[in-house]
């Protein structure tokens, strides 16, 4: 018997060559609510604000070029990304001199989850108390597919506080309540609750017509799902939910041939997303989302705004084509 059993112990090691190896690797801890655990690319801040009565944290980044312009960038991340994504162009504004401030808002990334709903006009206030806070009378902006929304309201609201505003591939060029109809809450709950990090993955990739390779799109599918391990995750689910109604509910199409700042669209051409396409009907299905075509007519509409168009691109343009969208964005801030 002393003999048999390690023969028998080695055996059962070559037909489950994992089982020792998984008992010795710890699972990995959940991030927490304001994506503690996941890493940032630069210290991370906390500004306290009140929003509706309740007391919040706004988190954010704030980069200070080696030799100083004078000028500085806010940058608006989107709604499926933390805000650490804009690294690469953190260091290309950095290069250029521009100090960059980069906020989480409210409701996403590090930041608190708020109880209560999300709204444009909120999200704008406290974008602006931050500057306040950093005495910043005067920035560029520089936004993202959500961020883009956000940086029209803030350039409607505070025409004073903004430079430049570059718009990159931002959502909300179309009132998305014209082909979808309204959803309740706990639906949409119910229905990103059931969502695996693979289907996440695919709508990831045909939603937004990524030219990146996987492992690239792999910290936003663990930004999101190695939530699902916390105590907190119902909170953040639902704050999640919320700026989709947000998108939904507060459609700033009709403000954007108001704005009179320097504005410059950067669109991808394979860049179709539309929020809430599948709740369409089908036959509506095929107008949505045409955003390269709607930026060009929006431009045209407007009294200092432009838009350019990158081949070969989807959603995510600054990471896709990066030289392209330095050239672009420097060009355009140096102006």
């Amino acid at each position: 018997m002393i003999r048999i059993l390690p023969a028998a112990l080695a055996a059962t090691l070559l037909v489950f060559p994992f089982a020792a190896r998984a008992a010795d690797t710890p699972q990995r801890e959940p991030y927490g609510i304001a994506l503690e655990g996941f890493a940032y690319p630069y210290p991370v801040h906390v500004l306290p604000v009140v929003n509706d009565g309740e007391q919040l944290s706004m988190a954010y980044m704030d980069v200070a070029p080696a030799q100083p312009n004078g000028r500085t960038v806010v940058l608006l991340h989107g709604r499926n990304f933390p805000s650490s994504y804009w690294a690469p162009v953190i260091k290309m504004l950095n290069e250029a001199g521009y100090r960059v401030v980069v906020p989480d808002q409210v409701g996403f990334g590090k930041s608190s989850k708020p109880v209560g709903e999300l709204h444009f006009d909120t999200l704008a206030r406290n974008t602006i108390a931050l500057l306040d806070h950093l005495e910043i009378n005067k920035a560029d902006v520089v936004a993202h597919s959500l961020g883009g929304m956000l940086g029209v309201r803030i350039a409607r609201a505070y025409p004073d506080r903004v430079a430049h505003l570059v718009l990159t591939a931002p959502i909300g060029l179309e009132d998305y309540r014209l082909y979808v109809p309204p959803t309740p809450t706990e639906k949409m709950i119910e229905t990103e609750d059931k969502l695996t990090a693979d289907g996440y993955r695919k709508q990831l990739q045909t939603n937004y017509a990524i030219k990146l390779p996987g492992d690239a799109i792999t910290p936003f599918i663990d930004a999101r799902f190695n939530i699902k391990g916390s105590p907190d995750y119902p909170r953040w689910l639902r704050a999640f939910v919320s700026s989709g109604q947000m998108i939904y509910r507060e459609p700033v199409a009709h403000e954007i041939p108001l704005i009179t700042e320097p504005t410059l669209f950067i669109m991808g051409t394979d860049d179709h997303n539309a929020p809430g396409r599948p709740n369409a009907p089908e036959a509506l299905r095929p107008k949505m989302g045409q955003n390269a075509e709607l930026a060009k007519a929006f431009a045209a509409k407007m009294p200092n705004a432009r838009a350019e168009v990158i081949p070969d691109t989807g959603h995510l343009v600054f990471l896709e084509a990066p030289e392209k969208y330095r050239e672009l964005v420097l060009g355009f801030l140096g102006r």
